[in-house]
């Protein structure tokens, strides 16, 4: 009896060597890191007010850098940019006629033949003049700049998440109108121990893992990454990813960013961020 219990001993022990070692090894060699994906959102507006006429995208439609999304009813802004630009040419007019008066006078002066004070005035009403001309043209711009605003165009390459308004809304300027994921920069937000902050750099290349079965390869979707920032302060282990033996750690936040992002990757997704040590 005793020798089977030194034997079921001896079993377990080196059971636990050899389960210790292959763990250690494997601790040594590979750091593994668990996070979240996380895309750049952007909320997209008019910059003046108005009625909404078009909205052209529905929510988890693509979009392109460039292209018009949303539409307000111009006509107002059409009416002042008309009104802005007939002030300018009469401006211009009045001007120019100053400039004329002025240049066929002046020299008048200096021959005694117009008196100082005439010359003053006519001085002053040339440069009122081109002044209410800069004015003019300047309010000409603001105008074609607010009819410019009437249309939205995206920002950047990305997906509709969220379309907040309606057509016939009437919106103010800054109003949200979609909200827009951006296709890139996308990358995963994890957390690193203390005691494995000092085995990791900027630039470090990175394996990343969803738990997403590829049917092609019948393999966990893979991607290439680097890490990409470090959080130079601690920070108690978020409630999201600890566990029982891991609330009281200190923890440091790290960013992977992905290299070969796809439409497979969603805000939010939970993955594995293998690192390899031996690239040390």
């Amino acid at each position: 009896m005793k020798r089977v219990g030194i034997a079921v001993f001896i079993c377990v022990a080196i059971g636990g060597i050899a389960y210790y070692v292959a763990n250690s090894d494997k601790n040594a060699n590979e750091l593994t890191l668990y996070g979240n994906v996380e895309i750049r959102q952007v909320t997209v507006s008019f910059q003046v007010s108005g009625k909404i006429i078009t909205m052209i995208k529905e929510e988890g439609d693509p979009v392109k850098k460039g292209e018009m999304i949303a539409e307000l009813n111009n006509s107002d802004y059409k009416s002042s940019l008309e009104k802005a630009s007939a002030i300018v040419k009469q401006m211009k007019a009045v001007s120019k006629e100053a400039k004329a008066k002025y240049d066929k006078n002046a020299p008048l002066c200096k021959q005694n033949i117009l008196a100082q004070q005439d010359y003053d005035t006519l001085l002053r009403n040339k440069d009122k003049a081109e002044a209410e001309h800069r004015a003019a043209v300047a309010s000409e711009k603001l105008a074609q700049n607010q009819l410019e605003y009437t249309k939205i165009y995206a920002p950047d390459d990305g997906i509709v998440t969220t379309r907040i308004q309606e057509p016939g809304s009437i919106i103010s300027a800054g109003q949200g109108i979609y909200i827009i994921c951006k296709n890139k920069p996308m990358w995963v937000r994890a957390y690193i121990s203390e005691l494995d902050l000092g085995n990791i750099k900027y630039g470090m290349k990175v394996k990343v893992f969803t738990d997403t079965v590829d049917p092609k390869t019948k393999k966990l979707r893979e991607y290439e990454g680097q890490i990409g920032y470090i959080s130079p302060v601690a920070e108690f282990t978020p409630k999201t990813v600890q566990s029982t033996d891991q609330r009281a750690n200190l923890v440091y936040k790290i960013r992977v960013y992905i290299n070969n992002v796809d439409e497979f990757l969603r805000q939010g997704m939970p993955t594995t961020i293998k690192v390899d040590l031996k690239s040390l």
